[in-house]
């Protein structure tokens, strides 16, 4: 049975590009398309589809604000359509927050020609969406994840490092992961698929919500306890040394796994650089980026963790590291950054306190 999907979008060329990428793929079909959130509303009720995609910036009713109602009264995979503005990831990065699952940029050249040179990845992004856990959003916001009590052992968080990589859902696993980090936590590295533009605009987000520091990696940065550096969407993070300190390295050579940043370039560089002083994070996405890394990173004396299926919105990239046998513990999202801490703390001689 095919995927059944809803394509949102005010421009007629991306509804009409969009659908024949979609009908292309033997396992997806357009069941209908729809000018604005309006229109969308009743097409929903009527064809009720697997997945919506859905625009950014939409006339008649605001698309994250029909975002947020949808994701209230009928859950769904929702993927949104992106312009490569400030603005556009600035809605995308909100969108993220309410329940979407993924997004996918419209390309600043010729859209029909961008488009199609966009269809395998927008058919991979479709098939992901659908099989996705979409959990119902309630009208009260969900309070904050407090920040964990501080390591109190400056020994550990110089020596050790944390390491995440992830992909689909995983914008909102990391906001949930760094805002329990406690301002003394160990430097953290993060690769997470996304494409250049949008990750200045996460690394901000993210900084003006956690307690620790948190930038778009520019590289030959010190990491530094308490900071974190994120893949910007062009280039691959890798982490190096220099004498003493580590350091970080941004480069652009070829994709990995058909992505840049890719999570197994990143992991690999910190099995080369820091062997049994780093920790492994791998969280939810679709593939299995990450996975040979992690297993290299756990081959060099690194402890590594895993998501469990049930906190992911795609179970990929965490049970193919745990298929390599690459994760020594898995756990829920919510209960991963104890996990990681209590670890440090014990290798340090210490508990962590509550």
């Amino acid at each position: 049975m095919k995927t059944k999907v809803l394509i949102v979008d005010d421009s007629a060329l991306i509804r009409s590009v969009m659908s024949e990428i979609v009908n292309s793929q033997p396992d997806l079909e357009v069941v209908a398309t729809a000018p604005d959130p309006l229109v969308a509303r009743e097409l929903i009720k009527k064809h009720n589809p697997d997945v919506l995609t859905l625009d950014v910036e939409m006339p008649k009713m605001d698309g994250l604000d029909f975002l947020e109602k949808l994701m209230r009264l009928r859950p769904m995979p929702v993927l949104m359509v992106s312009s490569l503005t400030e603005r556009g990831s600035e809605i995308t990065m909100r969108a993220l927050e309410l329940g979407a699952v993924d997004f996918v940029t419209k390309p600043k050249i010729s859209i029909q020609t961008g488009m199609r040179e966009y269809a395998d990845m927008i058919a991979d992004k479709i098939r992901a969406a659908a099989r996705a856990r979409i959990a119902p959003r309630s009208r009260t916001p969900q309070a904050a994840s407090a920040p964990l009590s501080a390591l109190r052992s400056p020994l550990i968080s110089s020596e050790k490092l944390i390491i995440i990589g992830a992909s689909t859902g995983g914008t909102e696993a990391i906001r949930e992961f760094l805002m329990q980090m406690p301002s003394d936590c160990p430097g953290i590295l993060i690769a997470q698929h996304m494409p250049e533009g949008f990750t200045s605009s996460f690394a901000k987000r993210l900084d003006s919500l956690c307690k620790i520091s948190v930038v778009e990696s520019a590289g030959n940065e010190r990491v530094l306890p308490g900071h974190a550096y994120i893949a910007p969407g062009h280039s691959h993070l890798l982490l190096t040394r220099s004498g003493a300190n580590y350091m970080t390295r941004i480069e652009q050579s070829p994709p990995v796994n058909r992505h840049r940043p890719s999570v197994d370039v990143l992991f690999r560089s910190a099995a080369q650089a820091a062997g049994k002083n780093a920790v492994g994070v791998i969280l939810t996405g679709m593939g299995k980026d990450g996975a040979a890394g992690m297993l290299e990173m756990r081959q060099a004396g690194a402890h590594n963790f895993a998501q469990d299926e049930a906190s992911c919105v795609v179970f990929g990239m965490p049970r193919e590291a745990i298929a390599l046998g690459a994760a020594h513990d898995v756990g829920p999202l919510q209960a991963l950054p104890r996990m990681v801490l209590e670890h440090l703390a014990a290798q340090g001689g210490r508990a962590l306190r509550v």
